[in-house]
Parts: C-alpha cells; structure tokens; sequence
C-alpha cells in the first residue's frame, strides 16, 4: 500500500485525491499547505488522516511513499528537492520547473536518491492520446512522424483563474518569466516533446497580445504564441497556443511518409487520413464519407465508455498516476522519459527567452511581438 500526501491544496488539488481514489493499493494520508486552514479543508472534504502547515513536518511525521506538489511553481525545485532527499517519489503539477536548468537538477536527484519523479502532463494520457500511441506503434504512419502540429487554446472568460491573474499584478502567475503562458502551454509542448529528437537545430519563436487582452490595459500580458521547430534528423513541427482560437483546438496531428493521424482532446477523437485517394469525382464524395464514418465511430464509442463509466473528466491524470505508481513499484518504467520532460522545459525556455524579460518591463518596452528564428 503506497502512503501519499499532497503538498498545495488549491482547486487542482481536489482533482488529484479524485484521481488518486481511483487507483488501487493506495491511500492519501496527509495533506500540506502553508497556509494551514487550506490542508485541513482538503483533508475534511476526503477524510484524510493528516494536515500540516509545514512540509519538512509534514516528511518527518507522515512518512509519505509518494508526494504530489500542487503548488505554484516557484516552488517546485525546492520542494522536490526536499521530498526526494526525504525518500519519496514526486509527482509535480506542470510546468514542472521554472527553468530547464531546474528541470534537469530534479531529475538528476531523483536518479541520485534512486528515487522516481514525473510531470503532472496528464493530458498526454487521455484515451485518444493513448489510442494514437497504440496506432503509431502499429506502423499506421508508414514510418516515423515527418511534420507534427500542436494547438494549444484557452478561454479568457474562464474568470475563476484568469480573473484573478488579470486583476492582481503581484499574483503568482504574473511572476513567472512566461507569465499567463509559462502556466498553460506546457500540455501542448509535451505532445511535440515524444516525437521529437532532443537536438533542436531551428526554434523560432512569435509572441504577443490579443486585441481582447488589450482591453485590460496591461501591455506586458502576452496570450499568443507561435514556434517552428526542426530536429537535427529534418522533423518539423509547430505549435499555437492561443486564447482566440473559437472554437477551442486541443489537439495533435502526426503527419505520416503514409499516413496522419488526429488525436483532438476537445472531442475526445481520434482521426485517421489516410493516403488512399479517389479518382475523378469520388474524390468529392469518397474522403467526406469516410471521414463522417470516422466521427460516428468516435461517438459511438465515447457513448459506449461513458455508460461504462470509462469516460470522465480526470481519465488522463488517473491514468498517469496509475501508471506512475506501477513504476515505483517496479513493474513499469516511469510513465513520461525525462528526456520528454527535459525538452518541454527547453522548448518554454525557448519560447520565453523571445517576450520581453522582466528589465525591459521595468523600462517601459511593450512585448507586443518578438521573435527569432535560427540556432536554438
């Protein structure tokens, strides 16, 4: 029976005990935040054993297997450090660190301890992210992936989180050196992360503001994003991540020497295009149809998983703490390689090294747009 406890009690914190009540041999026995009311509100609502206002206290007196920290992440590095160094294994929330720099200090750790540690990615694990894999492994594709899209969006009129970012100069999110973005875009840059090689010969990089943003009257805020990426080996790739993109795009598209493949989370769909044409005037009429099979396929299924109780909300962290969990107990490798875990860090590394820094903030200089494209 793994013991786990939960550092940060905040609203992601109630969809890891959902998720982690989910999976077998396992029990939550302490919660930790510095603010101490928060640990026990958690722990009331899940009748959770132990709360603390000190995680050092919360090491010593809980004794967790695992911890998970969902907290902001300024804090992540120092966090983890200190968890690993108490011999548990970590989950940690994205983004998994501020920096790759710290990124790879955690992982170096954790390798020290003999400890295992993930990011909390866990939209890489839906089932049509899951499916998609199960296709690619088959050889769908004809070969590895030559292009790959990502698209990432998110709704500005969600008030509950971005009301107060937009409203609070000093909130933790505005500290971070992608801000707004630093917090979302890692989902998007992951799904490039597993096919892509880690030596990255072209990163280039477009950001700014929206003109709905602009309304705020914050010209430092930046909410759109667009890279091109190339490998050492010819792999392409592009990302987007935008808040006005309507309807929301949450997906992924594999471009096969064969065949594609569209894994869309908004849906909960996976689309496959293959290369096979039709002549003359079928081609009007053949591919549309086979297409319209395909979503009734997908509605179909996502009908029958939902009567079965296999479609809901937390599907992909579920997935990913059970998968975790199977690796610290030595019966699977760790669910995302770190060198997945790695590159993400570099790509938002990358990508913020491109908006303004913080100086030329102070200065008075707009990060409307910025870019670069060459040697990342």
């Amino acid at each position: 029976m793994l013991r786990v406890a939960i550092i940060g009690c905040g609203k992601i914190a109630d969809q890891h005990v959902e998720a982690i009540r989910r999976v077998a041999d396992c029990e939550i026995v302490a919660t930790c935040d510095r603010e101490r009311l928060m640990a026990a509100q958690l722990a009331g609502r899940y009748a959770i054993p132990q709360q603390f206002g000190d995680a050092a206290e919360m090491l010593r007196e809980a004794v967790p297997d695992v911890v998970h920290i969902t907290t902001p992440p300024q804090s992540h590095h120092a966090l983890g450090s200190a968890c690993l160094a108490a011999g548990a294994h970590v989950y940690i929330e994205k983004p998994f660190a501020i920096t790759e720099q710290e990124t790879r200090s955690l992982i170096a750790q954790a390798e020290r301890h003999g400890r295992r540690i993930t990011a909390g990615h866990n939209y890489q694990f839906t089932r049509d992210m899951i499916r998609m894999r199960q296709l690619v492994a088959s050889g769908f594709l004809g070969g590895p992936p030559t292009h790959l899209e990502s698209y990432w969006s998110y709704d500005l009129s969600d008030a509950t989180y971005v009301g107060p970012v937009l409203g609070n100069r000093q909130h933790w999110v505005r500290q971070l050196p992608g801000q707004l973005l630093h917090n979302v875009v890692s989902h998007g840059l992951a799904k490039l992360a597993e096919f892509l090689s880690d030596d990255l010969s072209t990163v280039s990089v477009t950001a700014g503001q929206s003109p709905v943003l602009r309304t705020v009257g914050d010209p430092f805020l930046v909410d759109e994003l667009r890279m091109l990426i190339e490998d050492a080996r010819g792999v392409t790739a592009s990302f987007c991540f935008s808040t006005q993109i309507k309807p929301q795009q949450n997906r992924l598209h594999l471009y096969g020497p064969k065949n594609s493949i569209i894994a869309d989370q908004t849906t909960g769909s996976l689309i496959r295009e293959t290369g096979a044409g039709a002549k003359s005037y079928l081609t009007y009429f053949v591919p549309p149809m086979r297409m319209a099979r395909q979503h009734v396929k997908n509605a179909r299924q996502n009908v029958v998983d939902f009567c079965r109780q296999r479609l809901y909300q937390d599907f992909g962290m579920k997935e990913l703490v059970e998968r975790f969990y199977e690796s610290i107990r030595g019966r699977a490798p760790v669910p995302i390689p770190y060198r997945e875990i790695v590159l993400t860090a570099e790509l938002m590394d990358r990508a913020f090294d491109h908006i303004r820094s913080r100086s030329s903030v102070d200065r008075g200089e707009p990060a409307a747009l910025c870019s670069r494209s060459g040697p990342a």
